[in-house]
């Protein structure tokens, strides 16, 4: 499917949405965020002290980014002004690698300094030099082998687009989170839904064998069977092929094809009415990643 008709009908399945639940936040609130930047590194002296300063922006304002969730793509953007509250609150945050490790540097004890501009998040972290994971990542900077910085932290609060297709952060939390320099410029997200585009752009570079074990877990996770046998088209050729059955997936969920809603004789209960709405959201979610599917695991 083409990602802007795409994105059009999961905007529309979100107003939907909206209908029933205002101002709900799209795939909860954690957040990783990871944008390109030009980290340096410099030797320093502070108090008699030696040490590397490595300044970079772990997050980029009005910078849209692209982002999934139960109904398809969508754009986030940190605004402007995000940043306000959480720093003047002195938040805890640490200086990390691809989000993991031993810490660096924190803002505790003031080896990490954050701050915001028009640009960013701006970060000064100043790390000891006799340690060799801060050896290792000072050439890799050098080399220019590092060259982006992410950030992990929790939405405050944010706003849908009227059209529904693009989600303004307005305000972040950033206690207890950290600020990364990473490998990679995509965004990783936190939770597996988020992570879609990721997960089926890799599907696709998997051989033959691996995609259909991916197949199989994705079974077992249903408990159904998701292929379908069909015969091929020319006429006389004997030849099968297995294609994901999109029957299946629905009638395990319970979904009418028609209009991705639930059959349950129960709909009048307060309980009946949540799973039916779950459930529709499932199945509109399915109904959107059906092409994707079919490419990253049966090509």
């Amino acid at each position: 499917m083409n990602i802007t008709l795409e994105m059009r009908e999961a905007a529309r399945l979100r107003a939907e949405k909206h209908a029933a639940e205002p101002g709900f936040c799209p795939e909860g609130t954690a957040r990783l965020a990871t944008f390109a930047t030009e980290v340096r590194a410099k030797k320093v002296t502070v108090e008699g002290r030696s040490f590397y300063q490595l300044d970079g922006y772990a997050s980029k304002v009005e910078t849209p980014y692209m982002m999934y969730d139960w109904a398809g793509p969508y754009n986030e953007v940190v605004s402007r002004n995000a940043f306000e509250v959480t720093l003047s609150n002195a938040p805890d945050v640490a200086y990390l690698v691809n989000h993991k490790g031993v810490t660096m540097a924190r803002t505790t004890n003031k080896s990490l300094t954050l701050s915001a501009d028009d640009e960013g998040l701006l970060t000064k972290a100043l790390v000891n030099p006799g340690r060799t994971d801060v050896k290792d990542l000072v050439i890799a900077i050098e080399d220019k082998n590092v060259t982006e910085m992410s950030f992990a932290f929790q939405i405050v609060r944010g706003i849908w687009s009227p059209n529904y297709d693009e989600f303004r952060i307005e305000e972040v939390d950033l206690d207890r989170g950290d600020v990364s320099a990473v490998n990679y410029g995509a965004n990783p997200y936190t939770s597996v839904a988020a992570r879609s585009q990721e997960i089926l752009r890799d599907l696709r570079h998997l051989p033959a064998g691996a995609r259909r074990a991916a197949l199989h877990e994705l079974e077992d996770g249903f408990d159904v069977d998701f292929t379908k046998v069909e015969d091929a088209a020319g006429p006389g050729d004997t030849t099968k092929r297995s294609m994901i059955d999109l029957d299946a997936v629905r009638a395990r969920l319970d979904v009418d094809n028609t209009n991705g809603t639930t059959t349950s004789d129960a709909a009048d209960s307060r309980e009946a009415a949540a799973a039916k709405d779950q459930q529709g959201q499932q199945g509109a979610s399915i109904r959107l990643t059906e092409a994707r599917l079919r490419a990253a695991l049966l090509d």
